[in-house]
């Protein structure tokens, strides 16, 4: 299968300035070289502790938040070659039909929609942008859209406060798809929903993947939505990749100390399940100065001296999953010593 996107060592440090002079003294590390490949029309989740650079890689993928350093190849359906728009101005990016191609759903609807704009305006915004459509044109796509997305004809006339979270969502998405869109990112998109709305949604998120040949990069810290929607699972400590594999394979067999802690965490509705929870000590350490080696060494309880020292490297154990702990290989077994 192809690839839509390309990450090679992607890196996001937010200078911070001090003194007189204000000069630079420190920089946070939200993402310290990720190196990540999400294929065409698959949806790859991207789960992790808040703080561990989960948004500010879909902020940086989209060109919302400059990078570092590193390179964001994107592969076009009517191109071979990838286009690096890591060092892209937007100008450059709007004239090559890449801007259009990038769209992000945000986590909060309320707050990402001007609320002096009708539901109509907040659509058709990007559609203008690109121009090429009369008023009527205009008009009848809006309203193609919001029926897409399970709303009406008679919604085009209202402001957002006069939507429900679950519609103001409808719309946010309905905005996304308007300029046809490659590559969605879904930035927590039913966290701040009722569960009955979040299955509506997400139910609607992989209908349009299907219909529209979408390519999405799934946000969240909530396993059980990832897993409902997802292919593929990238997990994110501090910064780093830890671990990349199929859905139901990192379900089964997590290989990283880090994922298990994760999944150990989901409610199981069964009175006879035995496995303990395996609780981290400690805090997740500051990215204005993460530890040596292992970032995650200072919380695993299967630590050794190598971990303190010698980075691992993100490689492939097994087909399509991959993992970076020095100890991959008995981590399963010392879960299972440990916490049954």
């Amino acid at each position: 299968m192809e690839n839509v996107l390309e990450l090679k060592n992607l890196k996001r440090h937010y200078p911070i300035y001090g003194g007189v002079f204000r000069k630079q003294v420190a920089s946070v590390q939200a993402l310290d070289g990720i190196d990540l490949s999400i294929r065409r029309g698959e949806c790859l989740g991207l789960v992790g502790e808040s703080g561990c650079g989960k948004t500010t890689t879909g902020k940086a993928i989209i060109r919302l938040d400059d990078p570092t350093s590193g390179n964001i190849l994107f592969y076009h359906k009517e191109k071979k070659d990838g286009v690096d728009i890591a060092t892209m101005s937007p100008r450059q990016m709007k004239k090559q039909g890449i801007r259009s191609k990038l769209q992000m759903v945000f986590q909060d609807p309320t707050t990402s929609m001007d609320p002096r704009m009708l539901v109509k305006q907040i659509i058709a915004e990007p559609l203008r942008e690109q121009g090429g459509l009369s008023s009527r044109a205009l008009e009848n796509r809006v309203v193609e859209l919001l029926e897409l997305v399970g709303l009406t004809k008679d919604h085009p006339m209202r402001y957002p406060h006069e939507f429900s979270g679950g519609q103001r969502q409808r719309i946010a998405v309905a905005r996304a798809i308007a300029t046809n869109p490659e590559f969605i990112i879904l930035d927590e998109p039913t966290s701040a929903l009722d569960v009955s709305v979040q299955a509506q949604i997400l139910n609607l998120l992989h209908e349009l993947q299907q219909r529209l040949q979408l390519t999405y990069l799934f946000v969240t810290h909530h396993l059980l939505v990832v897993k409902y929607i997802s292919h593929r699972l990238a997990v994110m400590y501090l910064g780093k990749l830890v671990e990349i594999a199929d859905t139901d394979d990192l379900f089964n067999k997590p290989l990283h100390p880090y994922t298990h802690a994760l999944l150990s965490g989901i409610p199981i509705p069964d009175v006879q399940h035995k496995l303990k929870r395996i609780v981290l000590s400690g805090d997740v350490p500051s990215p204005l100065n993460p530890p040596s080696g292992c970032r995650f060494h200072t919380r695993c309880p299967f630590v050794i001296d190598q971990c303190k020292s010698e980075e691992p490297v993100l490689e492939e154990v097994e087909s399509a999953h991959k993992v970076a702990c020095h100890r991959k290989n008995e981590v399963r077994k010392l879960v299972y010593d440990q916490f049954g």
